[in-house]
């Protein structure tokens, strides 16, 4: 099945669609590009429901390089995840039975 073109998806879509931009001046190495958008597919992926609408997961800040030297790690990765989680939460509805 071939990808929707983004010119048809309909203004108010009754699923959700999900994009990111992951740019370069942020992630300057191919790598750690493609493992911050596995990092997102992943986490997005997860959550039991995502609300109907068209959702955009930008990256807004680089990493350090210093904190991050290797452009593939698991601190990177684990990093990134957990951002991405913080993000989530707002998203996510509660699980029933929970206090909140």
């Amino acid at each position: 099945m071939a990808p929707t073109p983004v010119e048809s998806v309909p203004a108010a879509p009754d699923r959700a669609w999900l994009g990111y931009v992951v740019p370069k001046r942020h992630a300057k190495r191919a790598v750690t590009r493609a493992l911050l958008k596995r990092q997102i597919r992943a986490v997005f992926g997860d959550l039991p429901t995502l609300p109907p609408g068209l959702w955009v997961v930008r990256l807004r800040m680089p990493f350090d390089r210093k904190q991050y030297p290797s452009a593939s790690s698991d601190t990177l990765r684990a990093a990134a995840r957990a951002e991405l989680l913080q993000l989530t939460r707002k998203l996510a509805p509660p699980p029933p039975g929970a206090a909140g």
